[in-house]
């Protein structure tokens, strides 16, 4: 199996790994690694260290990021190109999370979990809208939504 590590500024990692489990329950080879300020020093080896004992239980491993370009992301392109079998994903939502967890199997390789990443998180980005206009206002009969 495929292991994944979230990663990301802050109480973020931490609080999307809290909501997938919460949605698709708990998730093996799953870890989540807190960017905090105070720890930026440490921060390198934490997530390294991750990513190579992730690498060495599972072969394949998946980076999600929250962020292009900032600390957790440049580190895990960095632990990546030292640790073979790693990819790693930029903009993690729950959608995409929720998704690859799902597909996640003995027989995936990363690179599939990467290509359902970049297309599920894209499509779990949308507006939406209600419209409240007198006409369906009057078509609710008090009902509700």
């Amino acid at each position: 199996m495929v292991g994944c590590i979230l990663t990301g500024h802050g109480a973020f990692a931490e609080g999307v790994q809290s909501a997938l489990e919460m949605v698709g329950g708990p998730q093996p080879d799953f870890v989540a690694v807190t960017f905090l300020e105070s720890e930026a020093a440490e921060f390198p080896a934490k997530l390294g260290g991750a990513i190579a004992d992730m690498a060495a239980r599972c072969g394949e491993v998946v980076v999600f990021c929250d962020l292009l370009g900032g600390t957790p992301f440049n580190q895990a392109m960095m632990a990546a190109a030292r640790t073979p079998g790693v990819e790693v994903v930029t903009g993690a939502n729950l959608p995409m999370l929720l998704e690859c967890m799902s597909e996640r199997g003995e027989s995936t390789k990363a690179e599939e979990l990467v290509a359902t990443a970049v297309e599920v998180g894209r499509m779990g980005i949308d507006h939406k809208t209600l419209d409240f206009s007198s006409d369906d206002a009057d078509d609710q009969d008090g009902e509700g939504l």
